[in-house]
């Protein structure tokens, strides 16, 4: 089923009929608040209310030609803006494949360098989010570059992919922000783990290696990025177990899932940071969110018929 799904997220001519079904779109709206900026922001104003912090994220990926990177900057610059004015701790999480990475990385890089200049003046920080394993480590080297000039930024790395446990090791000196997810493309078992229960367990190994102490003492910030509860009490207990300070660690959460956990996690005191994402291209998005975990899909039958 994992593999229909993802396989489907790139499917051009099931995109064109499911984006017009009303039970899917319906279903969509569970997990996005709206397509505007203007929505997500009224969804983090609400999160606030309960104590819970936001990322905010504009849908789409791999664009086409440098108009489109350049429009998108744009998008993201005014968006730092607006949470600046709105007061909200609302951090933004972009893709390099949308400021242009797949036709020039130096304009890639000029578009980064311009959202950091933002987010210095308005104190906020950007994450880059992390694509398909062929781009790891052009996207590493974005981040590495960026983290050279400034600490206001933070890279997502997937726990499936083999590679990740060496890439932890060589950023936790850089006092690296990182946000450990577990996966959502198709990738070959040559570079990631084929089995649920491998990625779980490597899940866990590269979110305790960093929370010790000395990628502590270096100034890294995990973000424990999982819907997954058995994990997070399984952190969670390392955590207090270890005595791990509040401020090397934020669960990380999607918009509408998993909201009774979100609630208990932000009542016990826990550092939450829930990602709200909007946007018009949101079937790949959605299709990959349904193969993240059996659960999800059950989550749509159950708002078809509900």
């Amino acid at each position: 089923m994992r593999k229909i799904l993802l396989a489907g997220s790139t499917n051009a001519w099931l995109r064109e009929r499911a984006t017009k079904t009303a039970f899917v779109r319906r279903s969509v709206s569970r997990f996005m608040p709206g397509e505007t900026i203007d929505d997500a922001l009224r969804a983090a104003a609400a999160l606030k209310a309960d104590g819970i912090t936001t990322i905010l994220t504009k849908l789409g990926e791999n664009i086409t030609t440098a108009d489109e990177a350049e429009e998108v900057t744009q998008h993201y610059l005014e968006v730092l803006d607006k949470v600046g004015m709105s007061g909200l701790d609302a951090q933004v999480s972009i893709k390099p494949t949308q400021l242009g990475l797949d036709q020039d990385r130096a304009m890639c890089d000029r578009n980064m360098d311009r959202l950091i200049e933002r987010a210095e003046l308005r104190n906020n920080i950007v994450w880059i989010d992390m694509e398909g394993s062929p781009y790891v480590e052009p996207t590493l080297e974005l981040f590495r570059r960026t983290r050279a000039k400034t600490p206001r930024v933070g890279v997502a790395l997937q726990a499936y992919l083999y590679r990740t446990e060496k890439d932890v090791e060589s950023l936790i000196p850089l006092g690296a922000k990182i946000r450990i997810v577990k996966g959502a493309y198709l990738e070959p078992p040559t570079v990631a783990f084929p089995k649920k229960a491998d990625v779980d367990e490597n899940y866990y190994r590269l979110c305790t290696r960093l929370l010790r102490e000395d990628a502590v003492r270096a100034g890294c910030l995990l973000h424990i990025a999982t819907h997954d509860i058995g994990l997070a009490d399984r952190l969670s207990d390392y955590i207090a177990n270890n005595k791990v300070p509040a401020s090397a660690y934020e669960f990380a959460m999607l918009y509408g899932i998993q909201r009774g956990q979100q609630l208990r996690l932000a009542k016990s005191g826990k550092r939450l940071r829930v990602l709200i994402s909007y946007g018009e291209y949101w079937f790949p998005w959605y299709m990959r969110r349904l193969a993240e975990r059996p659960a999800n899909m059950w989550f749509v039958i159950r708002t078809m018929f509900g």
